[in-house]
Order: structure tokens, then C-alpha cells, then sequence
């Protein structure tokens, strides 16, 4: 399943899997929450990911975040 956000001003696609246990829009919450605050308070890395963030994948209780370069994508605990 695809949805979109928006972070930065640009909209993100963001993958789920039909295995899931969380409701989406809870998901959803959780992941702009953290998005929010690791690019305010997060380390060097992290903010240059963010800056290139391109896709999001939602895998159980983890957000991979890819990146225009393969090197800077991460992955982000939701819980």
C-alpha cells in the first residue's frame, strides 16, 4: 500500500506492508512525529538524509528512510 506526506514541503511516498499490526493513520502520527524532531534535533547524518529523502518504507515497527544516495539511507525506530 502507497501513501503520501508531507515533509519539508515535498511530498513523500511512504510503503506499507499488508502485515502491519498498528493502524496506519497511527503509523502515520508516529513517523511525522519523529520525522519532525530528528530533523530539528538529530545528528549530522540523519539531517542529511532527511534533506534527501526521496522514499519511506514502513517495515513492522522501522521506517527506512531512502535517500538520493544509497549511502545515506537509514533506518528509523517508530516505537
Amino acid at each position: 500500500m502507497r501513501t503520501l506526506i508531507t515533509f519539508q514541503n515535498k511530498s513523500i511516498p511512504v510503503y506499507f506492508n499488508q502485515e502491519n499490526k498498528q493502524p496506519m493513520q497511527k503509523t502515520l502520527r508516529l513517523l511525522s512525529s519523529a520525522l519532525e524532531h530528528k530533523i530539528s534535533n538529530g545528528k549530522r547524518a540523519l539531517q542529511k538524509c532527511l534533506h534527501s529523502l526521496i522514499s519511506i518504507e514502513i517495515v513492522g515497527c522501522e521506517a527506512i528512510l531512502h535517500s538520493r544516495s544509497e549511502n545515506d539511507s537509514l533506518a528509523l525506530s517508530l516505537y
